[in-house]
């Protein structure tokens, strides 16, 4: 099967083609991930029930088990993988909801606004112990350390955003410095984590982290971007929610320092008040489009694809490299 160019088709359709290699393996993640829910303590039933409720992507295990396919693994292993990168994944959002006191999370009521900031720790923390749990029963080890500084790369990329929230003096580094932590360095063990699974040279692995990686930065570049360009009931939040929670992203990193003094005030004030109660939402958008830093975050998304797209190239063809080559179509062109 040859997976059809989609540039053409709505986004629901593209990520269906995307999805369509792995399809069946995709169904046994959300069986692994409902029956690891499953506890004698039923908040945790009812919190996992509300998380998996929510649905999501699923991009992340997508990538797991499109890298596996196009390594030819073939085994369970790249399923339990994929579930376990899932919970890690739900782990960071049920503790970045807490962090920027999130009322709304894919269109629901957040857990934290549910049942409350101290059982929402306790629940973000079983996932994380839980995954690591599910993954040291495996006995690969290199996987196993693999998750374990991915995870540590983005409590490291949480730790510096926040000693960044409210600061207007924010540098392109400081920004990318957070994203990669924050958000590639899951993207990146995902795709490694196959390439432990067969018998591939070094060269290869470090090809699949750099196109995870680099994927990874230019799914947050454009998730950056929808905060600006996109609707709250498209995203599933409110628009302009990162700034709202002090955090400065790359369109207005990017806009400051051409800006005139009464704009760089006014972004400013919104990032350290944390609050539109004094300014029009309006105002930062014609900053934005101002200075044309959302086409400029939309070349550095575009770059960042291009370098995933390279890192692809030492791979004989394949559906699968097809697939993983449409991802970067997918997260180019999403508008959620």
């Amino acid at each position: 099967m040859t997976v059809p160019h989609t540039g053409t088709l709505p986004e629901s359709a593209r990520a269906d083609r995307l999805l369509e290699l792995v399809a069946p393996k995709l169904q046994l993640v959300e069986e692994e991930l409902r029956r690891n829910f499953q506890s004698p303590i039923r908040t945790i039933n009812d919190v996992g029930q509300h998380i998996l409720g929510g649905g999501g992507k699923r991009l992340r295990p997508a990538l797991l088990l499109l890298v596996a396919n196009m390594l030819r693994y073939d085994g369970y292993r790249d399923v339990v993988y994929a579930a376990v990168v899932e919970f890690i994944h739900n782990a960071t959002l049920v503790h970045d909801d807490i962090i920027d006191e999130a009322a709304v999370r894919r269109g629901r009521t957040s857990i934290n606004y549910r049942w409350g900031n101290d059982l929402t720790v306790l629940v973000g923390d079983y996932l994380y112990a839980h995954s690591m749990n599910i993954a040291l029963a495996e006995g690969n080890l290199e996987v196993l350390r693999l998750l374990s500084n991915a995870t540590i790369r983005m409590i490291e990329g949480e730790i510096l955003g926040l000693e960044q929230n409210g600061r207007a003096d924010l540098s392109i580094d400081d920004y990318f410095e957070v994203v990669g932590r924050k958000t590639a360095a899951l993207f990146a063990a995902c795709c490694r984590i196959p390439a432990c699974l067969v018998d591939v040279p070094e060269s290869a692995a470090a090809a699949l982290f750099n196109y995870g990686y680099n994927l990874g930065v230019a799914f947050q570049l454009i998730d950056d971007l929808l905060d600006f360009t996109s609707s709250t009931e498209i995203l599933g939040k409110p628009a302009l929610s990162a700034l709202k929670e002090g955090k400065l992203t790359l369109p207005l990193i990017l806009a400051t320092p051409r800006a005139t003094t009464r704009e760089r005030e006014t972004i400013a004030r919104i990032a350290a008040a944390r609050s539109f109660d004094d300014v029009d939402p309006a105002e930062v958008h014609a900053i934005v489009e101002k200075y044309g830093s959302v086409d400029q975050t939309r070349d550095y998304a575009r770059d960042y694809a291009k370098r995933a797209r390279v890192a692809l190239e030492q791979f004989p063809p394949s559906d699968a490299k097809e697939a993983l080559d449409l991802a970067l179509d997918f997260v180019m062109e999403r508008d959620k």
